[in-house]
């Protein structure tokens, strides 16, 4: 009998576990390059999918004592290039804009992981026009280019918005092919495997384009984590074991190379550090001898760290692989 307890994946690992073995593999830390600083779990939808279980019923966000030592560990580590912020909506939280601001001024690359429609919300005019000013590279999740499929993932009325958020993106310059990168993220709307990166991308680009006069740079395909709703979802269908078979079945050891947790370190709202946000989600905090907290951060010691594992870490491994930034592999 299928059962709707969560399911403690951070306790289980040995499918995961396994697959690294045959592998001959010892998952471990390279340099940390990406600063990602999840600044709260606030958030205009509250989407099927979603690891963080974000909703605008959420109020954890990130203090100011923690914003300003991410700030200082950047200051201080020139080789992390970049800051990726995400969150539920990161644009809710009320530094946000100063977040910005002060990534470009430090020279870095700036990546917001964008959801389009909270453009709408209030106080949060002029965003296209804010992104343009600093150069942020905009990933934006439009789980697939028809609007029932999206909005039977992310909500009533969620393509509509996201429409007009890209058309108002394009305006001032995003997805042109230019400086202004725009990437599209999507993800399967059920439980099962993505498409391929490239032939998604190529229905997508010619579906928006066509349709409602709408261009990207590019496109991930991601696959659904089982993790946060997501993984509620898959106990409560009976489908959770098999949709762990599927991604174990499809391993692909070519992908241990690139998955993100090797060069990124995961900075939780309160400052624990974690190898990556989906880890952050289960509360798993990073090996005994690295830096725990952004307040101690110590780039010496997250070098080489061993990488903590949970069958989740399937989800990056199968196929051609999913992170942050889309495949992994060919």
């Amino acid at each position: 009998m299928a059962t709707t307890a969560p399911i403690p994946l951070s306790m289980s690992s040995d499918r995961f576990r396994r697959r690294l073995a045959s592998a001959r593999c010892d998952l471990r830390a390279d340099a940390v390059t990406t600063l990602q600083i999840n600044v709260g779990r606030i958030c205009n939808q509250a989407c099927r999918h979603c690891h963080v279980e974000a909703s605008p019923a959420r109020t954890e966000l990130m203090g100011d004592d923690v914003v300003e030592a991410c700030f200082d560990v950047l200051a201080r580590h020139p080789e992390i290039g970049t800051l990726d912020i995400t969150a539920g909506a990161p644009e809710l939280h009320p530094r946000f804009r100063e977040m910005v601001e002060r990534g470009r001024a430090l020279g870095r690359t700036v990546i917001a992981r964008h959801n389009l429609t909270v453009q709408f919300e209030p106080g949060q005019e002029g965003l296209p026009e804010l992104f343009a000013a600093h150069g942020v590279e905009l990933v934006s999740s439009l789980p697939h280019y028809l609007a029932d499929a999206t909005d039977r993932q992310r909500g009533h009325g969620v393509f509509d918005k996201s429409v007009a958020a890209l058309r108002a993106l394009n305006a001032v310059g995003y997805g042109q092919g230019g400086p202004l990168k725009l990437t599209l993220v999507a993800n399967p709307v059920g439980a099962f495997l993505p498409p391929r990166q490239d032939d998604l991308e190529r229905d997508m680009r010619d579906h928006l384009q066509r349709t409602y006069g709408i261009t990207f740079d590019q496109l991930f395909v991601i696959t659904n984590m089982p993790l946060g709703r997501f993984a509620q979802w898959l106990q409560r269908a009976g489908l959770y074991d098999e949709y762990l078979c599927k991604l174990e079945n499809a391993f692909n050891p070519a992908t241990l190379e690139s998955v993100m947790c090797r060069s990124l370190v995961s900075v939780n709202y309160d400052g624990r550090l974690h190898d990556c946000d989906f880890n952050q989600m289960l509360d798993i905090e990073l090996a005994p001898g690295a830096s725990r907290t952004i307040f101690d951060f110590k780039a010496d010691t997250l070098a080489g760290r061993p990488i903590l594992i949970g069958d989740h870490c399937l989800g990056c491994t199968a196929g051609a692989g999913s992170s942050c930034g889309g495949n992994l592999t060919e």
